[in-house]
């Protein structure tokens, strides 16, 4: 570009530039600003007005309440601790429990050694998954299997209880029924947070299904007229020709035939008679 030519346009887009941000458009110099002229029936109120935007907000510091059921991993540690006192407390009470001394028959004290035995089962089984729910508080799979153990040693505790009251002691018996309630409430406690763990996969999956489903929908929409009638199949004959296959056996089975049929063929050969050599005159 020339070096006239440049500064011709440099002119050109100074001038347009002031032209643009003038106050009035096209204001010639001189002119002074007077306002146009409204319509005759138009009232003042019918003139746009300014939108006014509001301050910002200040954020708020405030946390959302937690979930029904929420307790993280420390109270749930703390829980299962609560637990394993529990534990410690029915065993402690299963010491001071003599079958032996009851005169009762047989097959009452048989019948109590057994409850004694599953109460014992349960215990350990308790105890067992109530470590590894401790050392994983947002395990779904432990934390049930720790309700579940509950569950399975209260209703056996309650069998010693009764036993204990009626055949030795019914302080002791009031002891019993003390420790089952402590590990009731313990339960009641626990389910909340375990059904606060089951939601959430529950509510994940349910986005999942919603979401699939508006997809295939609007998919639908969008195919819908795309394709064209559906097109009939001639229909056709498939012939099809099953070939003999011969395996390893059936060669097998065919050379020891053959090998049966050669000395048959031999011995034909030496059965038949031998021409005689005939002798002529001497």
């Amino acid at each position: 570009m020339r070096p006239n030519t440049h500064f011709l346009v440099s002119c050109i887009g100074s001038f347009l530039l002031a032209f643009w941000a003038s106050p009035v458009l096209g204001q010639q110099p001189g002119q002074s600003q007077t306002p146009a002229k409204q319509p005759a029936g138009a009232q003042a109120g019918s003139l746009p007005q300014t939108e006014a935007i509001p301050s910002p907000q200040p954020l708020q510091t405030t946390q959302p309440a937690n979930p029904p059921g929420f307790m993280d991993p420390a109270q749930v540690k703390i829980l299962a601790q609560k637990i394993w006192v529990a534990e410690f407390r029915i065993h402690d009470l299963l010491k001071a429990v003599h079958p032996e001394k009851w005169k009762v028959s047989n097959i009452i004290r048989n019948s109590f050694d057994m409850t004694l035995e599953n109460l014992n089962k349960s215990l350990e089984g308790l105890e067992e998954w109530r470590a590894q729910f401790e050392t994983r508080p947002d395990s779904i799979y432990f934390g049930f299997q720790t309700y579940a153990a509950i569950n399975a040693a209260l209703p056996r505790l309650d069998g010693v209880r009764q036993a204990v009251s009626q055949y030795e002691n019914p302080s002791l018996g009031a002891q019993y029924s003390k420790a089952g309630d402590q590990l009731f409430d313990l339960q009641q406690a626990l389910e909340p947070y375990i059904a606060y763990l089951l939601r959430s996969p529950d509510q994940v999956l349910y986005v999942a299904q919603t979401n699939l489903a508006k997809c295939q929908g609007e998919l639908g929409n969008a195919l819908r007229g795309q394709s064209g009638p559906a097109k009939p199949l001639k229909n056709t004959f498939v012939e099809f020709h099953a070939r003999r296959r011969t395996d390893g056996k059936a060669e097998d089975r065919n050379s020891a035939r053959k090998k049966k049929e050669e000395p048959q063929s031999k011995t034909d050969k030496k059965a038949e008679p031998q021409p005689q050599p005939q002798t002529g005159p001497h």
